[in-house]
């Protein structure tokens, strides 16, 4: 019997930030067996495929393409026809200067069955990160978009120069960055005012984003000395004049800053939300992972007396999750921890709990006994007995703090982080160009592994890197190897590590 044909969806991508991506892209991106990708789709997304998706690059950079327009069409094809479902993940809109029109031409004379998921085009997306509306009641009406690459085998005549010029609304090239001056000296020949408002938006929506403004005849000396590399958008109009009252993007906290995180992804994505909120951009790349206990003994004989207890100290939302999956495994359930005080001393702690209808008492970041002792409400703790499930290698300063105020303190651990070696072989790379703003750590075992799985020769480089740590013992572990740690947050949450970057590049 036949094979059934698989499918072929063309995703738009969108500009550059991964977060513009749309809903039903990135379901299709998860169903995918295939994603062949451009260059100018932000390989983060490619993390949204499964792990046994076979990812193609067909990219085209600096003139200088991987594979041929016919190589990839006939690779969507031979793959559809294997039963795949085949993502083709196209940078901005697939129909926007895309070639995507052309593809599925292909496809339809193929008889292969094709889907289009529509894109943020840069047209749209990077103005709007660069503050530049491209429509205004009081300045523009009208948009035009063009494509601004001339190559060898096209001529600035295909353009009719004399129609753009004398056009009353918005004009935005495409595509245009090495072909400025031949721009600007069309349209100043064929009536454009010299006067006209321009804007240059290099790599926009990304943490490289830059904006150069000025008008037709001073943009050139604007830019002087300046290299305007692709991928760059050429906005043209009245409405340029806007972008000092609607800039936005430029103006975040961490604008431009790249933040490598080391913890695992299902531990990120508050931070990611944080820093891309704030204008940064995270790089993934967990050097450690979460697994079971080597031994559940412990454990298993504190579930089986929490009777004992006064109360339970959950730190983390990984620590709540191995304790209740236990808890199941052992055929108890939540209902095993009424009569006993909850705390927790983490946000993901606290929401774990809270979502499964655990009232909880929140303990703040504790600096000494007494602030403890607040946090808790209670006046004394001596004779009190606490259950403390958590990492293996998890900080000591809460259950010293408890028996320094003379509880008795059991810690069990329920899981331990192991080292990992991330996928991500392009990483160090781009570490060694410079590439990388700030390293965050969460834990002395992030510091550790990362600093072996760095090259020997970038060594140097890593001790000279801006890191940033939660909390003092973390920030030691980083010291004792060599390490500038300049960033520090007061307290031990995603939140006040952020808050520490922000300060830090005040």
């Amino acid at each position: 019997m036949k094979n059934k044909k698989g499918i072929v969806v063309l995703v738009g991508a969108g500009p550059g930030d991964e977060g513009l991506i749309t809903v039903k892209g990135k379901i299709w991106l998860e169903r995918a067996d295939v994603v062949v990708y451009d260059h100018l789709a932000n390989r983060n997304l490619n993390q949204h495929a499964r792990p046994d998706t076979e990812i193609i690059y067909a990219g085209k950079k600096s003139g200088q393409a991987t594979l041929t327009q016919g190589e990839i069409n006939s690779l969507l094809v031979d793959k559809a026809l294997e039963g795949k479902i085949v993502v083709r993940l196209k940078g901005g809109d697939p129909f926007i200067f895309g070639r995507g029109g052309e593809e599925v031409q292909f496809l339809k004379k193929a008889d292969i069955p094709f889907a289009i998921v529509p894109g943020v085009t840069s047209s749209i997306g990077v103005s709007a990160y660069a503050g530049i509306p491209l429509t205004h009641r009081d300045f523009a009406s009208s948009l035009s978009i063009i494509t601004g690459s001339l190559g060898e085998n096209k001529k600035a005549n295909e353009i009719k120069w004399d129609k753009v010029a004398t056009y009353a609304g918005t004009l935005v090239f495409l595509m245009g960055a090495r072909k400025l001056d031949l721009i600007v000296a069309q349209l100043i020949k064929h009536g454009k005012s010299p006067d006209t408002p321009i804007a240059v938006i290099q790599s926009g929506t990304t943490p490289q984003q830059k904006t150069w403004t000025g008008t037709l005849s001073n943009i050139e000396q604007v830019i002087n000395k300046d290299v305007v590399s692709p991928p760059a958008l050429t906005i043209i109009g009245e409405v340029v004049k806007l972008k000092n009252t609607v800039d936005w993007f430029e103006q975040l906290p961490l604008f431009g800053k790249t933040v490598v995180l080391t913890r695992p992804k299902d531990q990120s994505e508050s931070l990611i939300d944080l820093l891309q909120e704030k204008g940064a951009t995270p790089i993934i790349f967990p050097v450690v992972q979460d697994h079971p206990p080597v031994d559940w003994g412990q454990l298993d004989q504190a579930l089986m007396n929490l009777s004992i207890y006064d109360g339970v100290f959950f730190s983390s939302g990984k620590g709540v999750q191995y304790f209740l999956n236990r808890l199941r495994e052992k055929n108890l359930d939540i209902r095993e921890l009424k009569g006993l005080e909850i705390y927790t001393h983490g946000t993901k702690a606290n929401e774990a709990l809270e979502a499964l209808g655990i009232r909880v008492t929140p303990i703040s970041n504790p600096s000494d006994a007494e602030t403890l002792k607040k946090s808790m409400g209670k006046d004394k703790l001596a004779g009190f007995r606490y259950l403390l499930p958590r990492a293996a290698k998890a900080p000591q300063q809460l259950p010293g703090l408890l028996m320094e105020l003379g509880a008795v303190v059991d810690t069990i651990s329920v899981y331990q982080s192991l080292p990992n070696c991330p996928k991500d072989t392009n990483f160090f790379e781009s570490f060694g160009l410079g590439e990388i703003n700030v390293i965050t750590f969460t834990s002395a075992e992030t510091v550790n592994n990362f600093y072996k799985l760095t090259p020997k020769d970038l060594l140097p480089r890593l001790k000279e890197s801006n890191i940033a740590c939660i909390g003092p013992a973390t920030a030691n572990a980083a010291k004792l190897l060599g390490l500038k740690v300049r960033i520090v947050s007061e307290q031990c949450t995603i939140e006040g590590l952020v808050e520490a970057m922000e300060l830090h590049y005040l």
